[in-house]
């Protein structure tokens, strides 16, 4: 009697696409995915808001006014992050370290430098208080 092979699914060879088309569709797909989840949102909240006006009930409305704090916290964790980019940068053309060293130097001043940023942002803040 002869044996039953049940790895025939597993010799199948696995056609590969071209890196070339790959490479090509990547940016295509994503792009097209995001549109489609922003618009997908965008239909959803305003099938809510058209339920809510059925319903006799008044859609809230977001109000969009600036937050100067948040603004404040959020430019310094940036700046900070790019002082500590820019550090890291010096650093290692100047030590010359391998590519492990390099990028735990770049991940660590970059957090190091953005979280200095939240700090100061904190004790602007505490010092003088969002009205």
């Amino acid at each position: 009697m002869g044996q039953i092979n049940d790895n025939h699914f597993f010799n199948k060879k696995l056609i590969a696409m071209p890196e070339s088309i790959l490479a090509l569709l990547i940016p295509i797909i994503v792009t097209l995915g995001a549109f489609m989840m922003v618009f997908g949102i965008r239909y959803l909240q305003n099938k809510e808001n058209m339920a809510m006006i059925a319903k006799g009930i008044q859609p809230h409305q977001e109000s969009k006014k600036a937050d100067p704090s948040k603004t404040l916290r959020n430019s310094l964790m940036f700046m900070g992050a790019g002082m500590g980019l820019l550090l890291a940068l010096v650093f290692d053309s100047i030590l010359q370290l391998d590519g492990d060293r390099s990028s735990g130097l770049y991940f660590a001043l970059i957090a190091m430098f953005g979280g200095a940023g939240m700090l100061a942002a904190y004790l602007y803040e505490r010092k003088n208080p969002p009205e």
